[in-house]
């Protein structure tokens, strides 16, 4: 008799031990972008791989990313972000161009913004700095605050410049600032704008016709998604033309420009991924303040300035941060 009370006491408590050893479940994260998912990883996805990684998650173990890519049609961005609330993701992280397709698409899943604007208060994104309050925060940041830098750079590397081609996309978030602060440099410098709109990849050869009929001093490529795809077409049109080339982040130099002055792209993409541990430990996205870049970069490519058949003034050489020259 005590030996079947003893089976009987191993079987009902063996369910019981059973259940208390089945795995934790697995964090899913919503990473939604509006270019085509690079295979190897971009330099900036792989960063923010890097930094789940060295807050321990082991993406495709420990925790799970569900990829959404626009291929460039942001008109696939709200169904795209429909298909991550769908799924019931724990956290959403949208990069510029689909952070607002995220927001539309929910008010509950949190939502980490990378670049959320100059001003994401003003329009309207979220309540305040400090505390956001609703369910996005990240980081805020704009191109616009670095536009007329970049243009006075420029100037200094060839002091002889007077006009300048600007390649831009106007769909782009915070474009329309950017380019409003990229003329009010120019008025400074003295120097003239030649802007050129690209909205789609079929706007390309436009471009570079109207450049090609009217050759300017120099190329600023303003910052975009589009832009960064396309940025191997652009490199090659301007070393065909001589044309000295001011780019948006450091990749883009690191592609053939000869020049690029921004953020550091990687390190907000690096700094994400601990809004997204915070979050998932626990804390809500309206108590996470938003946070600003803290680290800008001027790089210069000397192989493609020897290309060029140009020399850049020593003083910006000096303030270069990364010098490529291989």
């Amino acid at each position: 008799m005590a030996l079947i009370l003893t089976l009987v006491s191993i079987l009902l408590v063996a369910p019981l031990a059973a259940e208390g050893q089945r795995p934790a479940k697995v964090p899913r994260i919503g990473y939604l972008i509006v270019s085509p998912l690079a295979d190897p990883p971009s330099a900036e996805r792989e960063a923010f791989l890097e930094g789940l990684r060295e807050l321990g998650y082991v993406p495709g173990r420990s925790i799970a990313i569900e990829y959404r890519a626009a291929n460039w049609n942001r008109e696939l961005l709200p169904d795209l972000a429909a298909e991550l609330v769908d799924l019931k993701v724990d956290v959403i992280v949208a990069v510029p161009g689909a952070i607002e397709a995220a927001r539309q698409a929910t008010k509950t899943i949190p939502i980490v913004g990378l670049s959320l604007g100059s001003d994401p208060v003003e329009s309207g994104l979220i309540a305040s700095l400090a505390r956001p309050t609703g369910n996005v925060t990240g980081l805020a940041w704009s191109p616009a605050e670095v536009a007329g830098k970049r243009l006075a750079l420029l100037k200094e590397a060839f002091p002889r410049i007077s006009r300048v081609a600007v390649l831009r996309d106007p769909t782009f978030p915070g474009d329309a600032r950017e380019w409003e602060e990229t003329q009010a440099a120019a008025r400074v410098l003295g120097v003239t704008l030649q802007p050129l709109e690209v909205r789609d990849p079929k706007d390309f050869p436009t471009a570079f016709s109207s450049m090609t009929r009217r050759l300017p001093d120099a190329l600023v490529v303003k910052s975009s998604p589009l832009t960064s795809a396309y940025r191997p077409i652009i490199v090659e049109f301007a070393v065909k033309h001589r044309l000295p080339t001011m780019f948006g982040f450091k990749p883009d130099a690191e592609g053939g420009g000869l020049m690029s002055y921004s953020v550091n792209a990687a390190d907000l993409f690096r700094r994400a991924a601990g809004y997204v541990d915070r979050i998932l430990k626990g804390a809500r996205p309206g108590d996470l303040p938003i946070e600003q870049p803290t680290k800008f970069e001027l790089t210069v490519n000397l192989k493609t300035a020897r290309a060029l058949g140009l020399t850049l003034s020593q003083s910006v050489l000096i303030q270069a941060d990364s010098i490529l020259d291989q």
